[in-house]
């Protein structure tokens, strides 16, 4: 949508504030415009910008796509221009093709400082940028959804959630199963009391699936594409010369750029537990694993939260598994075995039964007295998700239905996702005082809370 800059015109924005004032005393006001921002109205269309246009970036801009796609965004050309294979086979198209009136930019920051009619942006990018493109974008008054997990360090996370609770603007973290139906079927289980007192979770995952547990930086240096700007790639991240081993994809595994396998798929399957038993911040952390490298993420770990269990106050462990470490499967289970040969899954295990759940399936396994067992349909207790984009998208436009990964449900998810990183890489059992922000019994560990930016590069 274009601006109008003729004189006795209105620009798009300002008609769609001037409106929503005019009827305000007949309706009533979204919270935006009760923070000073313009409703707007459901059958307007959101102006977004998208950065990162490979990968799952690809998924983001084709699920809002519905919306005005007014901006494009990447450094890495290569992953613009590229037709998606594999999982992303649907997308027969790049982003550019897909939406050719976009305007195209590389840096991020000019181009949220030339698009001035920019209501949203969407974030899918390597874990390490997500902080600041976050940041940027609603100091600006955007609107942002951003990818798992939404940073890469914990005072990172602090410091977006705490902005992002003061702008008012929408946020959700891409975090998809959110908005399925199985977790919520899950969650009625549980609050119904299927299985009793929960004591105890399992989550576990088939990932890395990229280079992980390498011991030094790979020699020698290799020349800069010139389909690539590496210096904004490394956006925060310290200065290091390029190699092919980054990109695309493999930066997961470095320490610098990604989070290993818990940012990769934690904020998805912890999710669960996390949803279900009202988690906060855990008490402690346990980590053990294969060889932790100081740049790289162990190619296998088994991590061991405590938290207070929302529902009881009761102590309830829930134990991570990645690298193809798994839990044993349970002896009465007959449908659900694939998901210990791969894939992704959580099992609760309560004082009067089991749940299994494998990630984004259409519904929870049920097992009590070591049988599966039919539970019907159990009592809704949980608004069913238009989409999960669609959520957020809704409360863009004004909708008081907030989105439901949003950054004040997400962030104490993220920061728990990520403290189990810091308890691998501090090879120690951690006590979390989460009012101090800090390791209390391990001081040397809070040096992996945060990480110092580049210069020009600060939150």
């Amino acid at each position: 949508m274009k601006n109008h800059e003729k004189k006795g015109q209105l620009n798009r924005r300002e008609f769609i504030t001037k409106s929503a004032v005019a009827v305000s005393a007949f309706t009533i006001v979204p919270r935006h415009v009760l923070g000073g921002k313009g409703f707007i109205a459901p059958s307007d269309k959101l102006n977004i910008a998208c950065i990162g246009l490979g990968g799952k970036g690809r998924v983001d801009i084709h699920e809002v796509s519905g919306e005005n796609i007014i901006a494009l965004c990447d450094v890495d050309q290569v992953q613009a221009n590229a037709v998606r294979t594999n999982a992303y086979s649907k997308f027969n198209n790049s982003a550019y093709e897909a939406h050719p009136n976009a305007r195209r930019y590389i840096d991020f920051r000019e181009m949220l400082e030339k698009e001035k009619d920019i209501d949203a942006v969407t974030i899918s990018t390597p874990d390490h940028t997500h902080a600041i493109m976050t940041m940027t974008a609603m100091k600006m008054g955007k609107h942002v959804y951003t990818q798992k997990p939404i940073t890469r360090t914990v005072d990172e996370s602090r410091k977006i959630v705490e902005f992002a609770r003061k702008s008012g603007v929408a946020t959700q973290m891409g975090n998809q199963g959110h908005a399925n139906v199985g977790p919520r079927i899950l969650n009625e289980l549980v609050w119904q009391g299927a299985i009793g007192n929960v004591k105890e979770v399992h989550v576990w995952t088939d990932r890395p699936i990229w280079p992980q547990g390498i011991s030094s930086r790979p020699e020698p240096p290799m020349p800069v594409p010139s389909t690539l700007d590496w210096d904004l790639w490394l956006g925060p991240s310290p200065n290091r010369p390029f190699h092919s081993s980054y990109i695309p994809g493999k930066w997961r595994g470095w320490w610098d750029f990604g989070c290993g396998a818990l940012g990769d798929m934690g904020c998805h399957l912890m999710d669960y537990p996390f949803w279900a038993l009202k988690l906060t911040a855990p008490l402690t952390i346990e980590a053990y694993s294969s060889p932790v490298f100081k740049e790289t993420a162990p190619l296998a770990s088994i991590v061991t939260y405590t938290f207070k269990s929302g529902l009881d106050g009761s102590p309830v462990n829930v134990i991570w598994y990645d690298g193809g470490m798994k839990p044993l499967m349970p002896a009465g289970l007959v449908n659900e075995t694939e998901l210990w040969k791969v894939g992704s899954g959580v099992m609760f295990v309560g004082d009067a039964g089991t749940i299994v759940y494998g990630h984004h399936r259409p519904k929870p396994v049920l097992l009590v007295k070591g049988k599966e067992q039919e539970y019907g349909t159990p009592k809704e207790m949980i608004l069913r998700s238009p989409g999960h984009y669609t959520e957020w998208i809704n409360e863009c436009k004004g909708s008081k239905v907030r989105a439901m990964s949003n950054f004040d449900y997400a962030g104490p998810l993220n920061e728990a996702v990520l403290l189990g990183n810091v308890a691998i890489r501090a090879g120690q059992k951690l006590v979390w005082d989460v009012d101090k922000k800090l390791v209390t019994n391990v001081p040397e560990a809070n040096s992996f809370l945060r990480s110092e930016p580049r210069t020009g590069w600060e939150l």
